[in-house]
């Protein structure tokens, strides 16, 4: 996981510790996809937020460069939220930076297969960013009611 994050060159990349831990404790509310040799080829990492529990963040999604434009992370978002409905979950959430066209686009289809309303605002403003790079605000998107 941690390299497919690294590979994506847009995602923050986190220790490959917290990837080890987030399958360890986060499981539930994450998906791995495998290849036929059983190697990881894409990920969603979320998590149930514990003040809204009807509530599924979805934190990242990467998929392996070479399974890119396959439906992959569309497929991977669907059993998700199948097993976050199942779980109780009546929304997502997730963080989307203005220039990430591609994670824009799969959760606006996303909301539209479901038949669920979008809402957006400005989480974390990208002054709330320490990096000599700067940081794009992060945009959040609610998505719900999820049937």
């Amino acid at each position: 996981m941690w390299r497919i994050a690294r590979d994506t060159g847009v995602l923050d990349l986190n220790s490959a510790y917290s990837y080890l831990l987030w399958c360890r404790d986060f499981s539930r509310t994450s998906v791995v996809a495998r290849d036929v040799l059983g190697h990881p080829i894409g990920f969603i990492t979320g998590y149930i937020r514990p003040d809204h529990p009807q509530t599924l963040v979805v934190w990242q999604v990467a998929v392996d460069r070479a399974h890119r434009g396959r439906g992959l992370a569309g497929r991977m978002l669907e059993d998700l939220a199948v097993r976050g409905v199942g779980a109780g979950a009546r929304r997502v959430e997730t963080t989307i930076t203005p220039g990430n066209e591609p994670s824009h686009r799969l959760f606006v289809s996303f909301a539209q297969r479901r038949g669920a309303r979008i809402e957006r605002e400005v989480l974390f403003g990208e002054d709330l960013f320490p990096t000599a790079h700067g940081h794009e605000p992060e945009i959040l998107y609610r998505i719900g009611p999820l049937a």
